[in-house]
């Protein structure tokens, strides 16, 4: 039988940092990810010379951009790992950053996710994979096909789906990382032509870039080096699955989803009711609604009833994207699951500001990828620690 991160040594997220999410500009992406990489340096107490691995989170830079970054640090001989898996890039990079630590090969690893959308490469025709209806199908159509799908199934209107970008972008208006920073009215959610079925602009994340870093260690190296083990969070488990074959009828993200969080859950014997803060994979408001039953936070069909009634508000019943989310802190990509870690390590030190979220002690980070891969986390932290 195999093992899992927690039949492993401990696991703990001692320092994070950002730069911020913003609008593509002329920032080189070596100063967005040295930024959030000195940023968690800080945060965590140490210096460069103690990280002994790093693992590096991208989707659109070029390949190997993690030594050009990194160099600026030292030429301390670290390990330097390049992770791409789309979206998850950057949970994927933080869950082998834990592993290492958690195996014993490494007692201090970095996972930092840095990316700018200009720079993707047109890597499906370098495959040789065509296009089967170019310009047709968009992640956009599919999911706004998900979206008249949900309504008809379960009778949710335009109008709730409108609200999770209403909570959403109001979170990320509370965080100076955001890249969507003005709250907005359900009317102003709902107002213009939509872009694909029901799914307005604002019911779309925005592109842009940015940089998210982490630092994990081990209870030795926490020891060792000084660090404040109340600021530390543990990493309790960690899943990481692609797509099966399920029934036709099943939404195969959701299902995929379902699984992998049941699967976290197992690890680490909790029921999705000891959850306090879940950041999801929300590029599109639907996808909220349906992972947040797929998680297990509401029943099938009562996602849009429960945003309606404040339950995943900040100060409901499960702060469900308290950063923000996809929707208003924005998707660079490569930097998006490795930011999740840094919102839910924040809200659990009980450090999250106006957006803190009462007494979190237990947070969920659920990314999926193209393909479809889906990588979860699941964080805590002992109040009498």
């Amino acid at each position: 039988m195999s093992r899992t991160l927690n039949d492993l040594r401990p696991v703990h997220v001692v320092g994070i940092g950002l730069h911020p999410y913003q609008a593509p500009g002329t920032q080189p992406y070596t100063e967005l990810g040295l930024t959030a990489v000195r940023a968690a340096l800080d945060d965590a107490g140490i210096g460069w010379p103690e990280v002994e691995t790093a693992f590096v989170g991208t989707a659109l830079v070029a390949a190997a951009s993690g030594r050009p970054m990194l160099r600026h640090l030292g030429a301390t001989g670290t390990s330097i790992t390049h992770v791409e898996n789309a979206s998850a890039s950057g949970s994927s990079a933080f869950r082998q950053a834990c592993l290492e630590v958690a195996c014993g090969v490494a007692e201090v690893a970095l996972a930092v996710g840095v990316d700018k959308p200009e720079m993707r490469p047109d890597g499906f025709s370098r495959a040789g994979v065509p296009d089967l209806l170019p310009g047709v199908v968009s992640p956009m159509t599919h999911f706004a096909l998900l979206a008249q799908s949900y309504m008809e199934r379960y009778g949710a209107t335009p109008e709730q789906l409108a609200a999770v970008a209403v909570k959403n972008i109001g979170n990320a208006a509370r965080n100076p990382c955001a890249q969507r920073r003005q709250p907005v009215t359900l009317a102003e959610v709902l107002d213009g032509k939509p872009l694909s079925g029901v799914l307005t602009r604002m019911q779309c994340c925005p592109v842009g870039e940015g940089a998210a870093a982490v630092i994990v260690a081990s209870e030795d190296a926490i020891a060792r080096l000084g660090i404040d083990l109340r600021r530390a969070v543990r990493v309790e488990a960690s899943v990481s699955m692609s797509e099966g074959l399920y029934e036709p009828t099943a939404f195969p993200d959701a299902e995929l989803t379902r699984l992998a969080v049941a699967g976290l859950l197992r690890q680490s014997g909790r029921k999705p009711a000891d959850l306090d803060i879940v950041e999801v994979h929300d590029a599109f408001t639907v996808e909220e609604l349906v992972y947040a039953e797929a998680i297990g936070l509401a029943a099938p069909g009562e996602a849009a009833r429960a945003v309606a009634a404040g339950e995943f508000d900040i100060g409901g019943r499960c702060a469900v994207s308290p950063s923000g989310g996809l929707l208003g802190m924005g998707h660079p990509i490569g930097p998006t699951g490795v930011g999740q870690i840094v919102e839910i390590a924040r809200q659990l030190r009980g450090e999250a500001g106006p957006r803190q979220h009462p007494n979190a002690r237990v947070g969920l980070a659920h990314m999926l990828g193209l393909g479809s891969v889906c990588v979860a986390h699941l964080l805590s932290v002992d109040r009498q620690a």
